[in-house]
């Protein structure tokens, strides 16, 4: 007998939409253009979708001069300054280091 989350896992939710007519007939066509069910269409656009923005803003995407530079800052740290330095010295105060 499968596990408690092996049963949540397969479990589906609901999800509803309320859409304008011309909309609801705009995704049935599509569905029909790529062969599959207007669930199926739904799902897939909306996952697709939903790919797409969590990766606009979870993905920093930097220009090849970007990149160089940050290799650049990493590999070679400039010494640090008095700020800096006194920043750290405060956190071994705070952190009773």
């Amino acid at each position: 007998m499968p596990n408690t989350r092996q049963r949540t896992e397969a479990r589906t939710e609901r999800l509803a939409a309320r859409v304008p007519a011309a909309v609801k007939a705009q995704i049935h066509r599509a569905a029909e253009l790529t062969g599959r069910s207007v669930s199926d269409f739904v799902i897939a656009s909306a996952q697709a979708a939903a790919e797409e923005t969590i990766r606009r803003y979870e993905v920093v995407q930097l220009t090849t001069n970007d990149s160089q530079l940050l290799a650049d800052a990493l590999l070679n740290p400039p010494e640090p300054n008095a700020h800096l330095r006194a920043a750290f010295d405060d956190y071994r105060q705070f952190a009773g280091r």
